[in-house]
């Protein structure tokens, strides 16, 4: 682990590799799971404030399950979560050609029609989150069906970190950016 301000990194993030490889895992991540992406209060107000412009870019399934259930709820062990639909997939979940999963919330911020409201959680991944008094703990979450996001990754060079740049920076800051790259280089001199 590295220190970096009030945070300890996992190593996982400077020496694996991982580049999203939406072609081949078709989005699973936003299908698979027990419940819907972690998502934080703000992060809520802000999806639910832009709500009527949401819903049109939503399936009607999701259009239906938010008008019965909201957009979140508490999942079984207490953290805030995106509504599903029908058990499985991200309420803010779309399909594009060959059933490829894709994040409404997220095409719309890069086609310039929102802010970016993407849940951070998801933003991240497969970084995850964990406080632990009063340092956060910065993981690499690794599941099989992201397996070929590091071979992209390895055959690109890109190692999680630098992949992740734009999520963390949006997290954590710039500078805190900053010190965590230097730090892997420094590692990766050292032990890479």
């Amino acid at each position: 682990m590295l220190v970096i301000k009030d945070t300890l990194v996992s190593l996982d993030l400077i020496e694996r590799f991982f580049v999203c490889d939406l072609d081949s895992c078709l989005g699973q991540c936003c299908i698979d799971g027990d419940a819907g992406a972690p998502l934080l209060e703000e992060e809520r107000d802000a999806i639910n404030s832009h709500i009527d412009e949401i819903m049109p870019l939503l399936t009607p399934a999701g259009q239906r399950t938010i008008k019965e259930e909201g957009t979140s709820y508490i999942d079984p062990d207490g953290d805030l979560v995106t509504q599903i639909v029908e058990g499985r997939d991200c309420v803010f979940t779309t399909y594009a050609e060959g059933g490829k999963c894709l994040c409404a919330l997220e095409k719309a911020y890069r086609e310039g029609k929102l802010p970016q409201l993407k849940p951070s959680s998801c933003h991240l991944y497969p970084v995850r989150l964990r406080k632990y008094g009063s340092m956060t703990a910065v993981n690499l979450h690794r599941w099989k069906i992201c397996k070929c996001a590091e071979v992209l990754g390895k055959s690109k060079g890109v190692r999680a970190y630098e992949f992740l740049k734009d999520p963390l920076v949006r997290r954590f800051g710039q500078e805190w950016y900053d010190e965590l790259s230097l730090a892997a280089s420094e590692w990766l001199k050292q032990h890479g």
